[in-house]
């Protein structure tokens, strides 16, 4: 029983009387700090330019076999589309995402006009990216410090631009330009998903159109090259054919016309070996040309359609930085450090 008691005794009760008793003797520090946290949290916040984001989703079709009903469904049950296991194409949608760490596919989005919502700015997305960035006060000078000290190793030279031979200044436009652009794909839906960061507002709705339609291109290209390159093969062989078919027309007629009036069996043999060469050219002649016909109607049917569901519009708020948040939370971080301050110092 006496251990209990001591026991008892050692057991430390909180007691909020006493401290709010203590920290309300210290009400005017609290006036003092708040205000100062409060205007250089201001200060700071103020000095980072606002961004905008703006979102385009869209449904792509798929050229994949019919699944078995049931299966389906119980696969949809744990999360799993059976069609993008069972997608006949290399390049699985899942794996549109990874198409923004190709330099070829970034790179692409160089030539994207955009012009801000004031008028001020009208250039390409890189001189955008490179000349018109709002940055932090601080960050300049480091930013030309920056550029002093790197040895500049922009790649020179009066060949064609390279995606994939670019300067150390060029990447680092490339890796900005990743940050600001997202792709993202529904497992279950498919649906693919494009996010775009911007300074401005009218900037960054144009972005998402033009990702949108580059990876609608890239995706259209992609499914069709294969027909296509069918149908550029059938154009050859048609062209051919028909300058076969042509020539040994011409080659019957001059024949017949020069022998109208002789009646020798070797002319008449000669006369049909060339009327039988010539409907065979003509009979290779229509089949690559049903052949030729066959390929172009593949290549309508291979390209994709898209179905927009959500387009990209102006946003109207800015999406950050949230500054009444981070003023707030600087606030009340203020305070409770300097609470901790003082029961500290009071319970020592």
């Amino acid at each position: 029983m006496k251990e209990i008691m001591e026991q008892n005794k050692q057991i430390e009760v909180i007691d909020f009387r006493k401290i709010v008793k203590i920290l309300w003797g210290h009400r005017k520090a609290y006036i003092k700090v708040v205000p100062i946290v409060f205007v250089v949290a201001c200060a700071y916040i103020l000095c980072f330019p606002r961004y905008y984001d703006a979102e385009v989703t869209l449904a792509p079709e798929t050229d994949m076999p019919s699944t078995g009903g049931s299966l389906s469904s119980l696969a949809s049950s744990f999360g799993i589309n059976l069609g993008d296991i069972q997608t006949t194409d290399a390049i699985s949608p899942l794996l549109y995402p990874d198409l923004m760490d190709d330099n070829g596919f970034v790179a692409a989005l160089f030539p994207i006009r955009v012009k801000s919502m004031d008028g001020e700015i009208d250039c390409n997305y890189y001189e955008y990216m490179d000349k018109h960035q709002e940055e932090p006060f601080w960050a300049i000078p480091m930013k030309w410090l920056n550029e002093l000290i790197t040895p500049k190793d922009d790649i020179k030279g009066g060949g064609k631009f390279n995606p994939y031979v670019l300067s150390r200044h060029q990447q680092s436009i490339v890796k900005a330009m990743r940050e600001h652009i997202g792709i993202g794909v529904d497992k279950k839906t498919g649906v693919i998903g494009i996010s775009v960061r911007a300074q401005d507002k009218l900037i960054c709705k144009t972005l998402a159109d033009s990702v949108k339609d580059h990876l609608q291109l890239f995706i259209t290209n992609y499914r069709t090259n294969k027909a296509r390159i069918d149908e550029q093969y059938y154009s050859k062989l048609v062209s051919d054919a028909k300058h076969d078919y042509d020539k040994a027309r011409q080659m019957y007629a001059t024949f017949a016309d020069a022998n109208m009036n002789i009646a020798l069996e070797s002319y008449k043999a000669k006369l049909t070996d060339l009327e039988n060469e010539m409907q065979l050219k003509y009979n290779t002649y229509t089949t690559l040309m049903a052949q030729y016909q066959a390929a172009k109607a593949k290549v309508q049917e291979r390209t994709p359609a898209f179905t927009v569901i959500k387009g990209a519009s102006v946003p109207v708020k800015p999406a950050g930085p949230k500054r009444m948040i981070f003023v707030a939370a600087m606030c009340i971080f203020a305070v409770i450090v300097q609470s901790a301050y003082y029961l500290i110092k009071e319970y020592k």
